[in-house]
């Protein structure tokens, strides 16, 4: 949660009233208390200056308010913004017709007010004309005046006083109405100068969490923003760049085309501070005009680093999104239609459902099509295969952990696949290998609606539509003790079968006919199969028992579209490519087949193992499978 903003500290003033000018600042100063603060300080030239450094140490000034010559030797020797306090015509030419001296004088600092002298020319005034740029100027001015007789002096509170020295009537030049406009202006001043300063700080404060770096130059190339990771590009603090040319600085980074043209240069591969990097330069403008240009520097490993993150959470929302729909279920047997039927009426419940049928029958499809046909479609379809992790790494993977749950566990925690499929559904492929313990959790998250993550105090509630499937008989493991009774009954709700392909042979045709051009566009399209193939693959398919099913049906189509052509001067034959679809094999004697076959494939693992000493990962590599899959076959026997 963002820390609230502190509220802003009040705009400071510091107005210089010396001589008379402080009657005409205590009279007005009260008025502008709910706008500022305003500090009345009698000191002029070093002294005033020595003042406002002691002012600053106990906080913030933003503007001062002074007059004359003070004024003027304030600009000069601080870093503040200094608002004058002009003498109007109208208070002077006023003063002047009131007086009733028959010598007069007007002695202004700096220049005379053009108006003023336009006056006393037209009507032929006797007033003398007068300015001064020092005190010395000031007292010279004085003198030269006396000694001309003049009696009456309109002049700064300088001026005024040197005139009363000398015996003369001195009268200050400035009304309230001036005093009261420097203020207003100061005041003005200081909040526009607050802005800005506000605006520079959230910049900076953006800058400075870039990863990319960043300069920015003003219209004269003149560096006015370094942030620090282009700081780290060039190798030299900021303060060392600010105010020069960028152009003289690093000539490879020169932006004085930008400036010209105003044209946008992007992603340009360059060398800057001895590294390859994408360079941006692009023009600023405020308000349709030009105020100067910035360029960026981005590293080419981050922006690769990047993609691959942004491919990779692409894939993976692709991933939990259902790709088929139950229309994709092929086959127009009695089976298939009933089945078809069923998982409709599945669709429209949130029920938990339990697919049963032979490995490469198609349970997942059928499982994404009553996700694709439900009120969830929208929503997260999350697949695991439970034969296909370790126990350990299954629990990580379906209930996540937080942060040091246990050595290796990644920083801030991983959500579990269960709460990705909020809202959704989740498949559990393989429910039967699913271990005891995890069965219990499993049983929590279906009764309680919670999901608690490994190493968490608290559970986090989920919404989810579990569909489970399975090529054992979850009643039989339940009598032997591998699966809890508990938890099949959770399961065993809504119960789809899907029918071994033996058991549908009628759907070959249109089977074969879907699977040709699935194969093919995955093959590039240009390859066919053989018609005399089509027709002795659909004969012999009849009486095959395909304990591979749709799946073996698939790898023996592609098979046969890749090896299917001629070698040399003979051609090659069905025979050679699907041998088992000759030794066609009854089906009242395939249980035993492949107990048989599980048999000497469970003798043959034991062996390889003992051979390698008990090493599962040089048996696996050994067999050419994986460790996991090594795993999961030793498990079967």
């Amino acid at each position: 949660m963002p820390y609230p903003a502190s509220p802003p500290a009040r705009l400071r003033l510091v107005a210089f009233g010396l001589h008379g000018l402080r009657s005409l600042l205590e009279e007005l100063v009260p008025q502008f208390r709910a706008q500022a603060e305003i500090l009345i300080v009698d000191k002029a030239y070093g002294e005033a200056v020595e003042a406002v450094q002691v002012l600053r140490q106990t906080g913030e000034i933003d503007v001062l308010v002074s007059a004359g010559s003070n004024g003027s030797y304030l600009r000069e020797h601080l870093d503040l913004p200094v608002v004058l306090v002009h003498p109007g015509g109208f208070d002077i030419m006023g003063s002047l017709a009131a007086a009733q001296a028959e010598r007069k004088a007007v002695v202004t600092y700096g220049e005379m007010p053009l108006e003023l002298m336009e006056f006393v020319q037209r009507f032929d005034l006797p007033v003398e004309l007068r300015s001064y740029r020092s005190e010395a100027d000031a007292r010279s001015c004085v003198q030269d005046l006396k000694e001309l007789g003049v009696e009456w002096v309109l002049a700064p509170g300088l001026v005024v006083d040197l005139a009363r020295e000398h015996q003369m009537e001195g009268v200050l030049l400035y009304s309230q109405g001036a005093v009261r406009q420097a203020l207003e202006s100061a005041i003005e001043l200081a909040r526009v100068a607050r802005a800005e300063a506000a605006r520079r700080d959230r910049l900076n404060t953006i800058l400075a969490q870039l990863r990319d770096g960043v300069v920015s130059v003003d219209r004269d190339e003149r560096i006015e923003t370094v942030n620090p990771a282009m700081e780290a590009w060039l190798g030299q603090p900021a303060q060392a760049m600010i105010g020069r040319r960028l152009g003289s600085l690093y000539p490879e980074l020169d932006l004085a085309g930008t400036l010209r043209s105003l044209e946008v240069q992007l992603d340009t591969v360059q060398q800057v501070g001895g590294r390859t990097a994408i360079v941006t330069r692009m023009p600023i403008l405020e308000q349709g005009r030009l105020s100067g240009a910035v360029l960026l520097c981005q590293d080419p490993a981050a922006i690769q680093r990047l993609d691959r993150s942004l491919r990779s959470r692409s894939q993976q929302a692709a991933s939990r999104h259902a790709r088929y729909e139950l229309s994709d279920l092929v086959g127009q047997s009695s089976p298939m239609r009933k089945l078809r039927a069923q998982a409709q009426a599945c669709a429209q419940s949130t029920a938990t459902t339990l697919i049963i049928g032979e490995s490469g029958t198609g349970k997942e499809l059928l499982a994404q099509g009553i996700h694709s046909a439900s009120a969830r479609r929208a929503q997260p379809f999350v697949a695991v295969n439970c034969a296909a992790f370790p126990d350990s790494l299954l629990e990580s993977e379906l209930f996540g952990y937080v942060e040091g749950a246990f050595t290796g566990s990644s920083r801030g925690g991983k959500v579990g696949l269960v709460e990705a499929a909020h809202t959704g559904t989740l498949f559990l492929d393989e429910i039967g290998e699913m271990p005891l313990p995890l069965q219990t959790r499993l049983l929590r998250v279906l009764q309680e609606k919670e999901v608690l993550r490994i190493g968490a105090i608290e559970p986090t509630p989920v919404d989810v539509r579990v569909i489970a499937a399975t090529h054992r008989d979850l009643a039989a493991q339940v009598k032997e003790g591998v699966f809890r009774q508990d938890l099949f009954y959770r399961l065993n709700i809504l119960v789809l079968r899907l029918p071994p392909l033996r058991m549908r042979t009628q759907d070959l045709p249109e089977l074969v006919g879907h699977l040709l051009a699935k194969v093919a566009q995955r093959l590039g399209g240009a390859i066919t199969l053989n018609p005399e193939w089509m027709v002795e693959l659909l004969e012999l398919g009849r009486h095959y028992t395909w304990p591979g099913n749709i799946r073996e049906l698939e790898n023996l189509i592609e098979r046969l579209m890749v090896l299917g052509t001629v070698q040399g001067d003979q051609a090659v034959v069905l025979e050679d490519i699907a041998p088992e679809l000759r030794a066609v094999v009854s089906e009242p004697a395939l249980p035993a087949l492949r107990d048989q076959q599980e048999r000497s494939e469970q003798e043959h693992l034991a062996k390889v193992l003992e051979e390698c000493g008990g090493n599962r990962a040089l048996a696996a590599q050994q067999l050419g499978i994986s460790r996991s899959t090594l795993w999961r076959k030793l498990r079967k026997g």
